[in-house]
């Protein structure tokens, strides 16, 4: 399933702009497993989005234990990403340093009350949509989280096309709009990331949201890797 991925370069390309495309990391069969179990009963929370008014749509968050695919994305990728995440940490002078074993960083969490997992499947329908947010969920978080497209654009929906605005500071916002397609995994960043200027590196938020689906049912599978209060 990972065995595919240049990590080098996919990790340089993250620490570059935020966030990075990994391609047909699942399979069409994989991904239709996991839309299969949106109607299992296996969620510890079912959130409808109209009423807090996050957008349109729904998600469900796991329990805990997780389904054997999503525990070992999980575990599996989030190595790589601490590596860029402390990268992040000591080019900004901030003196958090994530360890390098995702059951680290779960501890962690626990130890702050965070005890409730975070991944999480949604599913939108026709004028779906999600608005721009963060998921940060506590005191601690991590700097990365992943979106996995489980249904084809184009052929199962249209519009639903992945938003991220970068606010810089003193300047105007940055769009970034992306269709990634079956299987493709999205890692981005959960809140902000570095960008050197002429006196050093400062920091510029992230959001990210949904634009309303067209037509058709989309599917994503959100995992983010520290657990909420």
């Amino acid at each position: 399933m990972l065995e595919k991925i240049n990590w080098q370069n996919a990790t340089e390309e993250l620490a570059h702009k935020g966030f990075v495309v990994l391609k047909e990391v699942l399979n069409p069969t994989e991904c239709e497993q996991l839309i299969a179990l949106y109607d299992e009963p296996i969620y510890r929370s079912i959130i409808n989005m109209a009423r807090y008014q996050f957008g349109i749509g729904e998600y469900k968050y796991f329990s805990y234990p997780l389904p054997s695919v999503v525990q070992y994305l999980r575990t599996e990728i989030y190595p790589h990403l601490a590596k860029v995440a402390n990268q992040w940490m000591n080019v900004l002078n901030i003196s958090t340093l994530f360890p390098e074993k995702h059951e680290e960083l779960l501890k962690i969490c626990h130890q702050n009350e965070q005890m409730r997992p975070t991944p999480l499947i949604l599913k939108y329908t026709e004028g779906g949509y999600n608005t721009l947010h963060q998921d940060l969920y506590g005191e601690v978080w991590f700097p990365f989280q992943m979106v996995i497209f489980l249904n084809q654009p184009q052929r199962d929906y249209t519009g639903g096309e992945f938003v991220l605005i970068e606010q810089r500071p003193r300047m105007q916002s940055v769009p970034e709009v992306l269709t990634p397609q079956q299987g493709d995994v999205l890692i981005f960043t959960t809140n902000f990331r570095p960008v050197k200027g002429t006196k050093g590196y400062y920091r510029t938020n992230m959001r990210h949201g949904v634009s309303k689906v067209r037509s058709g049912i989309r599917h994503t599978l959100g995992i983010i890797f520290h657990d909420a209060k």
